[in-house]
């Protein structure tokens, strides 16, 4: 079967679906978004995004401008993290959207782990990305500079829980820990100590995003047909309907991951995934 389900994330996720659906349920909570407009750019973005099952934690972040030839990204403390420029015929095309995603190191022991596997703890992790304002800059074919700022945040969603699939309705409920990544126990003592300004299970989730994606093997045309949707924080009952069409348009015995993400309003986003369901069962969905 495929490992990690693939993600890009929030407001700027590349989605290579067959059904898309946003849905919009509740009335109080606003849905989380990029920094819109971020001073010169478009839109810009830095954020945290933690997996909650596989225990791994990543630094996301976005630009959107003009017309450049270089983009740049700089911490809090004036250190500069990212670098792009364009070359050969890329001058003439020029820049515009820059996404990227950190490599996401393990943030526990997990028993598979390779022997030499990077291990990056959640506290070693916020050590490394400083909380605080991230300066976008770039840099026009004329020289003109842009510039804009957004601000990265330690308000970390909860890992959503009891993720479960009854065949046509997926349901979850709020979380209280980041799974692998801490426990419940080990963010009161980052509370405690000032590394984080508030216990996961207080933050507010903005949104949940769902995606309901066949478990198969790379290459298999099966593994493009996914269903996106995603609810506002308060939806009560926490559960979503997948549409029958869609079901029905996958082969039998097709296995099936879930995943359910927790998107607080600064957009840090704390996902859990449960595979193990079949869809249209008839001799049975293999291991």
């Amino acid at each position: 079967m495929e490992g990690k389900m693939k993600r890009s994330e929030l407001s700027f996720r590349i989605l290579r679906v067959a059904v898309i659906a946003f849905v919009v349920l509740g009335s109080t909570t606003a849905i989380a978004t990029a920094t819109e407009p971020c001073d010169d750019f478009g839109e810009c973005k830095a954020l945290i995004e933690i997996n909650a099952s596989d225990g791994d934690i990543g630094f996301h972040f976005l630009m959107d401008g003009d017309d450049l030839l270089r983009a740049m990204l700089r911490d809090p403390n004036g250190a500069k993290v990212f670098q792009d420029q364009a070359k050969g015929p890329l001058t003439e095309q020029k820049l515009t959207e820059t996404f990227a995603e950190s490599a996401e190191p393990l943030c526990w022991e997990a028993p598979d782990a390779e022997e030499d596997e990077e291990i990056v703890t959640l506290e070693e992790f916020l050590d490394r990305w400083t909380a605080g304002t991230y300066v976008f800059s770039g840099m026009g074919d004329e020289g003109e500079m842009s510039e804009g700022t957004t601000d990265l945040t330690y308000m970390l969603p909860a890992a959503p829980a009891d993720v479960d699939f009854d065949g046509s309705v997926i349901s979850w409920t709020a979380g209280d820990d980041l799974g692998n990544c801490a426990s419940y126990g080990d963010l009161v003592d980052l509370v405690n100590t000032d590394v984080l300004p508030e216990h996961p299970e207080d933050v507010v989730v903005d949104a949940w995003e769902i995606v309901f994606e066949p478990d198969v093997d790379d290459g298999d045309p099966t593994g493009q047909f996914k269903y996106t949707v995603r609810v506002a924080g308060d939806v009560i009952p926490r559960e979503v309907t997948v549409p029958a069409d869609y079901l029905a348009s996958l082969p039998d015995d097709t296995p099936v991951k879930i995943e359910v993400g927790a998107i607080g309003g600064e957009d840090n986003a704390t996902f859990t995934e449960e595979d193990g369901f079949c869809v249209n069962e008839v001799d049975g969905c293999e291991d």
